[in-house]
């Protein structure tokens, strides 16, 4: 990177002691145009390829950067409130190092906290779309490398020496013969009366002793031995315990009040009982004791807002909404189909918790939360209060992948505080998430190409799926940023597909297109946005396409990738997958490819659908047939903690494998019947591979812009489906491919998993 590259602007803030923002208005976006491949007709390019989400948000975030900062505390150490949330990601961690990296110190030198909720900053705080790194590195940096400065400079007049001979080490600066003052002394002494501009110039990447550095968490050691505290343990006096009894329909709400409400008033240790919005809210010494008077309670219900209706209902209505498909007809050899991708649950670890406080004019909110601006704002409109008047504290969160974007357990807390007039620590069941959560929208993806002899002519996407809803922060950055998208009118979802979905190959006249139907669900981003189902749709045909051009899948797709970055990472994955090799029927390799986030990538799997493994038995376990080998590569561009960056993978690989093979919800007359983990199947230690092996290659400069995860359950599960495929000549049809029963004429089913319950006749069931 030349000089003037790694120059910028920040100010010193006025202040009592040092503290440091920066503005980095003038960063430009990286870009890289794609690259035609001789074998094949040129396709135009498509938005994201130039420009996508984490590049919209980036600027998005520019305005309210100069709000970021960095500072030094009196007791000497360096203090940052990252306006995001941690959810497990690392990135507590991660600005630790980067903040360290510039200062010259340790990373255990720097406290990483999570900010509150902060209104002025608009856009910026928001945690989505894996963008935090890419928005974030820069201005953190620049603020970091100008506090350095500064506590250089004050160090240079305490000890009487030039600035060019000190340096840092520890939280102390240290000259060349060996006096030495301390961060926190030097913090009075660089303070300013008068905010000023400091122009700086950054590190080098080449210079980094930090950054490109494994790194375990620093929280690892306070999660496996139990003292970390996320938001159900936090204490706050006379908070109690509170659980919603919830409709057995979706989204149904209660016809009338509960017929023995007195009753379950008097129950051991229930406080109260009171109704909100979507159900009857039970607050009780324990959760044990709430639960218990939640199943008590006997009440009548309306309908749900997809009452009497059953997935293949739903299917039938996008099919009919679907838009048509558009490329004119040019010679060559038709190939179209159809995948359905059924709702799933994000299954994050802990489920949704809130704890709510008010004394009739102020709001406390302690909640993990990625959105906690739209956050204190629903607590502010809920109470009636002003957003000035919510204090709301940002938990560490146990798992999101999207789930987390949504404020749903923060709006019933302040209903159900308001209601029983006392604080609340709300929290919901796993059952409740399942059955009235936010779940990945059921879809119907198809795809066309037209083939010739030796290339494809035409390649179209169509996209056809239920309302995919998004948050009250993110819809604010997408409409912000909506004109930049072609058209400069497009709505949210529209804005979304728009910047993020793309084909990354040249396949002559390329389109892609959506459109979204309200049935009513609760939908969320979950593991994605369109990502990883529009994916594994087109990589199910290039695998068809492949075989028609009588092709080795992999070198086909080597052969017709746009970019030269991708075209390295999909051999280096056939290489260290040893792709082609021979292997016993019933068992076969498949490949995914996906570019998204800035990051590219590759993944090959083994999969074994020989009698003796698909009829497994395996206690409480569902079987069928097992990935054992995974290959992932991935270039994720300037990689800056590898072992948080390789975590991640591993995490979305398995996700992968839960989309593309076990993990669905059936909805039956209105209702999802999974209840929890013990039929919900997402990955299971046996159905984790054996053999798992992530190669991080770094041939990019953009800054480590996050989505290992997404980009990860993208190509995992496109190669899962097509080794299952390639395994057991079955033409799949839906993911997860063992959602439907019967199996398919000559395929095994899984002979011990237990069977799909039928509809459930209540909701006040409880399974943990």
């Amino acid at each position: 990177m030349s000089l003037n590259r790694r120059k910028f602007l920040g100010y010193l803030v006025a202040a009592p002691t040092l503290v440091v923002v920066a503005d980095v208005g003038r960063e430009a976006v990286f870009g890289g145009a794609p690259q035609a491949s001789a074998a094949a007709l040129p396709s135009p390019p498509q938005t994201p390829e130039y420009y996508e989400f984490v590049d919209s948000y980036r600027d998005a975030c520019r305005l309210t950067n100069a709000l970021l900062r960095v500072e030094v505390k009196e007791d000497g150490r360096v203090a940052f409130a990252l306006p995001r949330s941690d959810n497990g990601q690392g990135i507590q961690t991660l600005f630790a190092m980067i903040i360290a990296e510039e200062m010259g110190i340790d990373p255990s030198d720097v406290d990483v906290t999570l900010a509150d909720a902060r209104p002025e900053l608009v856009f910026n705080q928001l945690t989505g779309g894996s963008s935090t790194t890419y928005s974030l590195y820069t201005p953190v940096r620049v603020a970091a490398a100008i506090a350095k400065g500064a506590l250089l400079d004050a160090a240079a007049q305490a000890l009487d020496g030039e600035r060019r001979l000190l340096e840092t080490a520890g939280l102390t600066v240290v000259d060349t013969a060996g006096n030495s003052i301390g961060f926190g002394e030097l913090s009075r002494l660089a303070a300013v009366p008068v905010t000023t501009p400091v122009e700086v110039v950054l590190k080098a990447n080449e210079e980094f002793t930090i950054l490109g550095k494994p790194r375990g968490k620093d929280d690892a050691y306070a999660m496996v031995t139990g003292q970390k505290k996320f938001t159900c343990d936090i204490q706050v006096p006379d908070a109690l315990p509170t659980v919603i009894c919830r409709a057995p329909e979706l989204n149904g709400f209660p016809d009338g009040g509960p017929s023995n409400i007195d009753e379950v008033r008097n129950m051991p240790g229930i406080t109260d009982v009171e109704p909100i919005g979507n159900g009857i809210a039970v607050r009780a010494r324990t959760f044990g004791q709430a639960i218990d008077g939640v199943n008590a309670l006997e009440l009548n219900w309306n309908p749900g807002t997809v009452s009497g209706q059953s997935d293949e209902d739903i299917v039938e209505g996008l099919r009919a909404a679907e838009l048509p498909l558009a490329v004119p007809a040019v010679p060559g050899k038709t190939l179209e189909q159809e995948l359905i991708h059924y709702s799933r649950n994000g299954s994050a670890l802990e489920t949704n918790c809130a704890i709510v406080t008010f004394d009739g004019s102020r709001a406390e909110v302690w909640a993990p939360a990625k959105s906690p601006i739209a956050g204190a704002k629903i607590v502010s409109e809920k109470l009636g209060i002003g957003v000035n008047d919510v204090t709301f504290h940002v938990i560490p969160g146990g798992g999101s992948f999207g789930r987390r974007l949504f404020n749903d357990h923060v709006q019933e807390a302040s209903e159900a505080c308001l209601a029983i007039g006392k604080p609340v620590k709300l929290m919901w069941d796993r059952a409740n998430d399942c059955r009235q959560g936010r779940v990945k929208p059921l879809c119907v993806t198809r795809v066309r190409a037209v083939v010739t002899d030796d290339a494809v002519a035409s390649f179209e996407l169509r996209y056809s799926g239920v309302n995919m809803e998004v948050d009250e922060g993110l819809t604010d950055v997408l409409t912000s940023q909506a004109i930049k998208a072609p058209g400069g009118n497009l709505g949210v979802s529209e804005t979304f597909w728009e910047l993020s979905v793309h084909t990354p190959y040249n396949f002559g006249v390329n389109t892609r297109a959506m459109v979204e139907t309200n049935y009513g669900f609760n939908s969320g981003s979950t593991r994605n946005v369109y990502g990883p189902d529009t994916c594994t749709a087109r990589e199910l045909m290039i695998d068809r396409i492949a075989e028609r051009l009588n092709k080795d899948p992999y070198e086909f797709r080597a052969e017709f990738v746009k970019t030269e970055r991708l075209r390295k990472v999909i051999q280096r994955a056939a290489e260290e997958a040893d792709w082609g090799k021979s292997m016993p029927a019933g068992t076969a390799q498949g490949i995914g490819v996906h570019q998204e986030y800035k990051c590219a990538t590759a993944c090959v799997v083994e999969i074994d659908a020989r009698p003796e493994t698909v009829n497994r038995q395996v206690r409480s376990g569902r079987t069928g047939p097992r990935v054992t080998k995974v290959t992932f590569v991935v270039d994720p561009g300037l990689l800056l903690n590898p072992l948080g960056y390789e975590a991640q993978v591993q995490g979305g690989i398995n996700d992968g494998i839960a989309n593309a093979m076990t993990a669905g919800l059936h909805l039956v007359d209105g209702s999802f019947v999974e209840a929890s983990w013990d039929n919900y199947f997402y990955t299971r230690q046996w159905n984790t591979p054996p053999e798992v092996n992530v190669i991080l290659i770094e041939d990019s400069e953009y800054p480590d812009p996050g989505g290992a995860g997404e980009v990860a359950v993208a190509a995992t599960m496109s190669a899962v489906v097509n080794a299952f495929r390639r395994a057991t000549g079955i033409e799949p049809t839906n993911t997860p491919v063992l959602h439907n029963e019967p199996f398919p004429e000559g395929f095994t089913q899984y002979p011990t998993a237990p069977p799909i319950p039928t509809s459930p006749t209540n909701g006040l069931e409880f399974t943990f």
